[in-house]
């Protein structure tokens, strides 16, 4: 009697993965929205579906069973699970978009140029705590410069203070104040545009600005 024996071997192998700079010709600026995760310089938005407040309702229901449940129990623990499972989903369904999200961009655009926020400052001091914590900017940011990156593509971060919402795209104009509740941009030189679309335009054009000097 004979007996065989297969044995598989699996090679492991690292490598520095160097990526060739490429050359900047399509460029694209995005300017942050609550609603929406961002608005660009071409008026696209994207959508986002706002994965918390969809199942807020749910998961507010299932906290408060778990609250009347006896902590320690076996029903307490096992509705603790149900909780955690509903967190997981969501964020896993946030994750997703924003990857794909991200992926659509740095396949598109030779560099995307954002505004270099502050999104925990911003959150305290507009009372946007759970808006900004569903939309996931910091991550969706962290995943757009390591994909433009290892294409050899950029990500461009302007300052925070830039006045993009406050200045004209077509004159260059600067307005002293603009409200958050007016949602298009009026300049004395007869420009109008929508208030998102018009600082993702200016974001863009400061993006450029500093390819030009680099």
């Amino acid at each position: 009697m004979f007996i065989f024996y297969f044995i598989r071997f699996c090679l492991l192998t690292e490598y520095e993965h160097h990526p060739v700079s490429k050359e900047v010709q399509t460029v694209v600026g995005l300017d942050f929205s609550m609603n929406t995760l961002y608005v660009d310089s071409e008026g696209k938005r994207a959508n986002y579906p706002r994965f918390y407040r969809q199942a807020l309702e749910k998961l507010t229901r299932e906290q408060r069973v778990l609250s009347r449940r006896r902590k320690g129990s076996n029903r307490w623990h096992k509705q603790r699970l149900k909780v955690a499972k509903l967190h997981e989903k969501i964020a896993n369904q946030r994750k997703d978009f924003l990857h794909k999200e991200s992926h659509k961009l740095a396949k598109l655009y030779d560099c995307v140029v954002i505004e270099d926020l502050n999104m925990k400052g911003m959150s305290q001091a507009l009372h946007f705590g759970q808006s900004v914590h569903d939309n996931g900017w910091g991550m969706f940011t962290s995943f757009l410069q390591y994909k433009l990156e290892e294409q050899g593509k950029k990500l461009i971060k302007i300052d925070k203070w830039f006045p993009s919402s406050k200045t004209c795209s077509c004159c260059g104009q600067v307005r002293e104040s603009l409200s958050l509740s007016e949602r298009t941009f009026r300049c004395e030189c007869g420009f109008e545009s929508d208030r998102d679309v018009n600082a993702a335009i200016n974001i863009k054009h400061e993006g450029m600005k500093r390819l030009a000097i680099a």
